[in-house]
């Protein structure tokens, strides 16, 4: 069964979970450590695998049952919120915390494979190709296509899909709306967005307005023309808001202020017009106090 407990004090989250489960249930280092890594621990019911990620008091964090899979048994914390379903397109609403789709230093904890998972009856897999990405950290809509054609014919009008994000940045800005033109080139070495004229810079549009403010922290929705990467976080930083949370552009923090809202495009099928949002999670909204 899984375990659950209660953070009485702000701090790092290995830390907690050493005092928690070695010092109180007398688990081995190398165990919590597994537990980590393995994506078997959950904080507000969203995996976390980063040791320095923070807890704040009142959190509730839970140990879900390893399995030899990779996978763990806290299926009720796994399951992912579908969003929109058809025989060509499934849209889902992705944990802050969460990969997109894996790498080759990840486990198969990543949306695309539970996603994959979930949907599976019997012994052959469902397939399952990602429109698009979200960054770990950012939560929100998450789009996926059925086969490389219908894949390939959203991406050829990715430019006109209307794609709106909720921001809580660093701050209050100087103008309640503008729009931020700044190219964004990505440095590989440092795998960060410099932003800039430069000869390997590409054209970047983002649009923002001020829905709430209050002492240090700005609420904003964003839309972005461009889908360059790291685009909302770069722009924000340079213009001197980062935002809250963003460990690689501004201070490291608890969950990242950045959340895909809106998709709006035309379905490459029936030409039927999909119009997907889904809110924030209360932690999102946390930050901004």
């Amino acid at each position: 069964m899984a375990q659950q407990y209660k953070v009485t004090q702000r701090g790092k989250l290995l830390p907690f979970l050493f005092e928690t489960l070695t010092t109180h249930e007398g688990w081995s280092k190398k165990t919590v450590k597994q537990r980590l890594q393995g994506s078997s621990v959950y904080v507000n019911e969203q995996v976390q695998t980063k040791h320095d990620y923070i807890v704040n008091v009142g959190d509730s964090v839970t140990i879900g049952v390893a399995q030899r899979t990779g996978y763990h048994t806290n299926k009720q914390a796994l399951k992912l919120e579908i969003l929109y379903q058809d025989k060509d397109l499934i849209a889902i609403n992705k944990p802050s915390g969460l990969l997109s789709v894996g790498t080759n230093k990840e486990n198969k904890n990543h949306a695309l494979a539970l996603l994959r998972t979930q949907l599976t009856r019997g012994k052959q897999s469902v397939k399952l190709w990602p429109v698009h990405r979200l960054d770990r950290d950012t939560s929100g809509i998450l789009l996926f296509a059925t086969s490389k054609e219908v894949r390939e014919a959203v991406m050829d009008r990715w430019s006109s899909t209307q794609k709106i994000y909720l921001a809580v940045v660093e701050g209050n800005l100087s103008k309640d709306a503008d729009t931020i033109t700044q190219p964004l080139r990505l440095d590989e070495k440092e795998y960060r967005i410099h932003v800039g004229a430069h000869k390997e810079a590409k054209p970047a549009i983002t649009h923002y307005k001020t829905l709430e403010s209050k002492t240090s922290h700005s609420l904003l929705e964003v839309s972005i023309e461009t889908g360059r990467q790291h685009q909302i976080r770069a722009h924000m930083a340079w213009m001197g808001h980062s935002i809250v949370g963003d460990e690689r552009y501004g201070t490291k923090g608890g969950r990242m202020g950045l959340h895909a809202h809106t998709l709006s495009f035309s379905h490459p099928i029936s030409k039927q017009k999909l119009h997907l949002t889904v809110d924030a999670p209360k932690t999102f909204y946390d930050l901004l106090q």
